[in-house]
Parts: C-alpha cells; sequence; structure tokens
C-alpha cells in the first residue's frame, strides 16, 4: 500500500495583495516524489510553494503538510520544521562568510555539524570558499551556498523554485543528482521550473499552473 499525501491541498485558495494568485488549487504530494510546476509568469507558482512553506495563510480550502494545518498559525508553524524552501532570493547575509551562512541558518534547526561539513563538501564550499564573505561570492556560488543550508537541514519537503538558475553546468548536474538522491532516500520534492529536457528526467510528474488551477500533464 503506498504511503499517504504528505501535502495535501483541496480547493486552496491564497491571496497576494487581495488578489487570487491560487483560486481553488487541488494538490497531493507523496514521499519520494519529485513532481514539476509548470506555467506561464506569474501564474502563481511562487504563491504555491510558499502556500506550502508555511509563509502566505490558506484563505480558503483546505491545506496539510506533514499533518499540519495550514488553516492554522500553529499549524503553518510546525510544518515549516519539516520544509527546505530555496526561493528566487537566497536570504544570504552578505556580511557574513559561507560557513557562517550556513551554520547559522542550520542552527535555526538544530543540524549536526556533521551534517553542515557534508553539506558544504558537496556542493564545494569546504576549502577556499568557506571564510569568503557572501559579498564576495558570484550568483553560482549565493546558490550553492543556499543549496548547502537546504542539505544541512535535512528536509522532509523540498520547495524549489527556479532552483537552476545561476548554477552553470557541473552546478545543474550536481543539484539534479541530490533531487534524486533526496528523492530515493524518502523526501518529496515540489519544483516550480521552466527548464525543459534534462530536469524531465528527475521529475515523476508534472503539473501546469495558470489562472491560481492546477492541472495534470499528460503523459
Amino acid at each position: 500500500m503506498s504511503e499517504g499525501p504528505v501535502v495535501e491541498l483541496e480547493g486552496a485558495v491564497a491571496l497576494v495583495g487581495g488578489f487570487p494568485a491560487l483560486a481553488g488549487a487541488d494538490l497531493r504530494l507523496r514521499p519520494s516524489e519529485v513532481v514539476g510546476v509548470r506555467g506561464p509568469n506569474g501564474a502563481g507558482k511562487s504563491t504555491l510553494l510558499r502556500l506550502c512553506a508555511g509563509l502566505v495563510p490558506l484563505s480558503r480550502g483546505t491545506g496539510h503538510v506533514m499533518g499540519h494545518d495550514l488553516a492554522s498559525r500553529d499549524g503553518r508553524r510546525l510544518a515549516r520544521r519539516s520544509i527546505g524552501l530555496l526561493g528566487h532570493a537566497t536570504a544570504l547575509y552578505d556580511d557574513l562568510t559561507v560557513r557562517e551562512n550556513i551554520e547559522f541558518w542550520s542552527g535555526a534547526n538544530r543540524s549536526l555539524h556533521a551534517d553542515i561539513r557534508g553539506a558544504m563538501d558537496h556542493m564545494g564550499l569546504a576549502d577556499r570558499l568557506a571564510n569568503v564573505p557572501v559579498s564576495g561570492l558570484s550568483a553560482g556560488q549565493r546558490r550553492r551556498t543556499a543549496i548547502a543550508i537546504l542539505l544541512a537541514r535535512r528536509p522532509r519537503v523540498w520547495l524549489l523554485d527556479e532552483p537552476h538558475a545561476g548554477l552553470d553546468t557541473a552546478g545543474r548536474d550536481l543539484l539534479d543528482q541530490l533531487i534524486s538522491d533526496a528523492a530515493a532516500a524518502g523526501a518529496s520534492i515540489l519544483v516550480a521550473t521552466h527548464d525543459r529536457g534534462r530536469i524531465d528526467d528527475v521529475l515523476t510528474r508534472t503539473v501546469h499552473l495558470e489562472g491560481g488551477m492546477l492541472s495534470a500533464v499528460p503523459t
């Protein structure tokens, strides 16, 4: 018997500036799934991820992440403990070094030192870049630092918004492998992306978001 959904939305409505960025979305995400979300700019892809991350209130409908109710402030707070969100903005502190940023953001989740070191090793940040202030990094190095924070936290649910942005070919290949490995270990992954081709090999299925509504994409 398959496991129940980790993320479950039914008729979910989320408002941004009073406008329904999501207008009755239905979604179920199960363990080990890698679901791609595609749609035009402004369709609500980022809002969908932020709703699942507990950062945007649920206005109508129902929504649960790891069994926590997204309509409740406490439920959203508890859900965030199991979530890793990689958004457009990296949320890094420019005046802190790469290591200090990863330790700071991972410390909030009580990550183990070994997990932090392992994440830095994975993303090629453990040596010469570890003590470089983030203000001195390239866009790709910033992205690698943000991904290392996500890895160190070991989230059950990955929410990735255009995750390949700013990465070179090697970085994109590495991220695809990390996504595959995380899914194999039981993580549930939602990826908002315009990328086609290689990323399709990582996805288990794809949904389309337009007009605030989600629909399945035929395989």
